[in-house]
């Protein structure tokens, strides 16, 4: 699959002068490894729930909790898992679950195994996790200079001290990038659009079967015949078709009846648009990313090393030589807004960015609280403009550069990556 970044509101190369390597990732799932740095809770033999590392491969998130809550016989809303992976990878994450330790045990599925299996009285969350480890392999490349090529693009990394931290390809949709289109039908209130868009829209790699499921229900609107089309690996499609025959028109029941976290997706994909946006033209203007201007906002470091985005600190005249020699420090990060109902706008050549992207989507902070889809609704946050990179090797062999590496929880190997490939696309 290749998706024009311009559509993610990805623009810009950081390393721009060095030329890429091009090839392709995730020729198969192997390639592309991930293992979560968990937050462990603590072991208790009385707890009620069950916790799990668990290696799935080639498996979506939310279809395999559908999965594993089918075996358990419970519902989805006890099971619970800290960080999103991609499908096409082998990954190892901690879930957790309100189920007993022997029923965890006995699941079988294909391509599912589980590490540790322990009790415990606390439930993972999203977010709980540090972040991932990566090892991934980029086949295919141009062999012209290769090791020189790698070796350019990591040494401007290395200076900079890491990479814009674009939200990558994955939080979009690999197959179908329009997670966020979705999500800005919800805050603009047309949740008809939004149920027609993710049941009708194609893919060009979707089988015919998909394909012709999507025509029909897209020229009818026959939801009782095109429920009858649909394939039944299409769950969410079919849930929403499901709920339509029952109650025509009800286009936000129809979006409710998704889980939780995918309805939180569509919006937070659309933030994360508009972030991609705020980052690539910072890019464009040639402002720092590492250094802090006057009217920037700041995230320190929290106790983890992680950026802390509940504190943030607004830089100044008076402020501007101390917070600099913070982040030089590596104790902090310039941050961008992930626009929302309550985000703080930066001031200065920044706030100038971030006022013209949301000027130009013609959003108001109101449109974020989404009372028909409460779930939906969003307070918005900020997020660091650079990602570090930790740990960071690679060889070549032959046409095939693999890597490994580390990064904190929400950067995306992906937009590592892409400066290394400089392939215009990202090519999956």
């Amino acid at each position: 699959m290749r998706v024009p970044e311009e559509e993610i509101g990805i623009s810009v190369y950081w390393t721009e002068g060095a030329p890429g390597i091009g090839g392709k990732l995730k020729k198969s799932p192997e390639d592309f490894v991930v293992d979560e740095i968990s937050v462990f809770p603590p072991e208790d033999p009385n707890g009620d729930y069950t916790a799990a590392v668990v290696l799935h491969r080639n498996w979506e998130m939310n279809r395999l909790v559908r999965r594993l809550g089918t075996n358990l016989r419970v519902g989805r809303g006890r099971i619970a898992f800290a960080g999103t992976k991609d499908k096409r990878s082998v990954a190892t994450q901690l879930m957790t679950f309100a189920a007993p330790p022997e029923a965890v045990a006995t699941i079988y599925i294909l391509d599912v195994e589980f590490l540790r299996i322990y009790r415990t009285r606390v439930s993972t969350a999203l977010g709980s996790l540090y972040g991932n480890r990566f090892r991934i392999v980029i086949r295919d490349a141009d062999t012209t200079d290769l090791e020189e090529r790698v070796e350019t693009v990591g040494a401007g990394i290395e200076e900079l001290g890491g990479f814009p931290n674009f939200f990558g390809v994955q939080r979009f949709g690999v197959v179908r990038p329009i997670t966020h289109l979705i999500g800005k039908a919800i805050v603009q209130g047309d949740f008809e659009r939004a149920v027609m868009m993710y049941i009708a829209e194609q893919a060009d790699s979707e089988g015919d079967e998909s394909k012709e499921a999507r025509s029909f229900v897209l020229e009818t609107r026959n939801f009782e015949q095109a429920l009858r089309r649909f394939p039944k690996n299409l769950v969410f499609e079919r849930t929403l078709l499901g709920h339509l025959l029952e109650r025509p028109n009800d286009f936000p029941g129809a979006l409710k009846r998704l889980p939780r976290n995918l309805i939180m997706m569509f919006v937070h994909a659309y933030q994360s648009y508009l972030f991609n946006q705020i980052l690539s033209k910072r890019i464009e203007r040639k402002l720092p990313l590492d250094t802090p201007l006057e009217g920037d906002i700041i995230l320190p470091l929290d106790k983890h090393g992680l950026p802390n985005q509940r504190r943030q600190i607004r830089v100044n005249s008076s402020n501007i030589s101390l917070a600099s020699s913070k982040l030089r420090e590596g104790k902090g990060f310039v941050s961008g807004s992930l626009f929302g109902a309550d985000t703080a706008f930066a001031e200065g050549e920044m706030g100038e960015i971030e006022h013209e992207v949301v000027e130009n989507e013609k959003l108001k902070a109101s449109d974020f609280i989404v009372p028909e889809i409460i779930t939906a609704s969003s307070k918005g946050i900020r997020r660091e403009l650079l990602a570090p990179v930790r740990d960071l090797r690679w060889r070549i062999v032959d046409s095939s550069a693999f890597f490994s590496f580390e990064l904190n929880k929400g950067c995306y190997a992906t937009s590592l990556l892409r400066e290394y490939m400089k392939a215009g696309m990202m090519s999956y």
